[in-house]
């Protein structure tokens, strides 16, 4: 979308997206992301702990 005003200037406009609710995440969601979690804090604790033994 664009619009030139008196002086011939065009302006450009994006496209906005529609805009909508996000819902909330089912049982088996919420689970799943415990696990990411869980899998996430053990990386970075063998990371460090890998990291302070090296040293």
């Amino acid at each position: 979308m664009f619009t030139i005003d008196e002086t011939g200037v065009m302006n450009n406009y994006a496209v906005e997206p529609e805009i909508y609710f996000a819902t909330f995440p089912s049982v088996e969601q919420q689970r799943r992301y415990m696990l990411q979690g869980a899998a996430a804090i053990l990386l970075v604790t063998a990371t460090i702990l890998t990291a302070l033994a090296v040293s």
